[in-house]
């Protein structure tokens, strides 16, 4: 019988604690197929946020790091600056990536540190209770945005486009916005992070590709429904593709899709 798909060998295999629909695990066994394609489970290392992805070092079977909530691209610089030759990923959701780790990100991408972040964007705090994130659309309810967003009255600002943010540094050679709401926007998320990590691997500027990833059980609906509302609400304010594509020729055409 042709096996057409198994585990990653990257991949612990147990079963993890995110809640049902929830995207990261999903995200979780893209990285770590592409680590077993690219052969590179014996040097790859990965820093893992503070929220819900906080349990990512018991899903990922090569080595981790925790570092301090929204530090994690201070700890990414460090460990690649020390081994160049390993893959780092720089694992981040909204609120550790856009609010609390804004200054680490904004600077880490300005200076081109080559590792590659993964931009998990839930727009909510999952881990803490469902409140206003730097990403929340407007008008969208939250937990300390009862009534929905407000970016006039209530002074609540717009949802970050950090992708379209860090566009404008120059250290910055790809970024780019998949989702997992499909097998095929599965299969080109797949096609963008294989091309942030071989671009690390050729020693290319900093890389980061986002995630528009469902969080039912906060945004109140059931997995079927928030499948449906990243594809409804989200991708409008947050278009999917390459947003910036400075990668050498024979790197810049794998994988993905603009």
């Amino acid at each position: 019988m042709k096996i057409v798909a198994k585990r990653p060998e990257s991949m612990v295999p147990v079963q993890t604690k995110y809640c049902a629909g929830c995207g990261h695990g999903v995200v979780h066994r893209i990285i770590c197929e592409l680590i077993d394609e690219m052969g590179l489970r014996d040097r790859a290392i990965i820093t893992n946020p503070v929220g819900c992805a906080i349990w990512a070092d018991l899903y990922f079977d090569f080595d981790s790091v925790q570092p301090a909530h929204g530090r994690t691209p201070a700890a990414a610089t460090g460990i690649k600056r020390v081994l160049n030759d390993h893959l780092v990923i720089c694992y981040q959701g909204d609120g550790d990536l856009a609010a609390i780790g804004t200054a680490e990100i904004i600077h880490a991408a300005n200076r081109g540190e080559k590792f590659t972040t993964v931009f998990v964007n839930n727009a909510i705090y999952g881990m803490t209770g469902g409140q206003m994130a730097p990403t929340t659309l407007v008008g969208q309810k939250a937990a300390t945005a009862p009534l929905g967003r407000d970016p006039g009255a209530a002074g609540m600002g717009y949802p970050i486009r950090v992708c379209e943010m860090l566009a404008t540094l120059e250290g910055t050679r790809y970024l780019a916005r998949g989702t997992v709401t499909t097998p095929a926007n599965v299969q080109k998320l797949k096609g963008y992070l294989k091309k942030a990590f071989t671009a690390q691997m050729a020693g290319v500027g900093f890389s980061m590709v986002e995630v528009l990833s469902p969080c039912g059980t906060n945004w109140g609906m059931n997995p079927v429904d928030a499948v449906s509302w990243i594809e409804d609400a989200m991708v409008p304010v947050f278009p999917l593709g390459e947003i910036k594509n400075e990668l050498p020729d024979d790197i810049a055409g794998r994988g993905g899709q603009k």
